[in-house]
């Protein structure tokens, strides 16, 4: 369902460190000129619900929100650094458009 590269696997395992969390959620949130914005956050093992999808690594986990996999199937997750700039990059198939800041999208 999603997937990350071995950049932004080595990172968000490096911030999990960090910060004492197992895990992270992804989702998506109203927002934005578009309409929705990717959500990552920080998570223990105990914030599950049974009826969400869980993505097992071997040193962390990936949660998303049941009502969000319909946005996220295929979702793929990149680190990058240009010059100042660095931060998770979301390439997802399904997004039909961007606003012009690149903050939300529309499937």
């Amino acid at each position: 369902m999603i997937t990350l590269t071995n950049t932004a696997e080595s990172k968000i395992k490096s911030l999990l460190t960090k910060t004492g969390y197992s895990g992270v959620r992804i989702g998506v949130r109203t927002t934005g000129c578009s309409g929705l914005a990717y959500v990552l956050e920080y998570i223990d093992k105990d914030s599950f619900d049974p009826s969400d999808e869980v993505i097992a690594y071997p040193e962390f986990f990936i949660k998303i929100y049941k009502k969000d996999t319909v946005y996220l199937t295929g979702l793929e997750i990149d680190y990058a650094k240009q010059g100042l700039n660095e931060g998770f990059e979301f390439n997802n198939p399904n997004e039909r458009d961007r606003c012009g800041c690149g903050e939300s999208f529309r499937v």
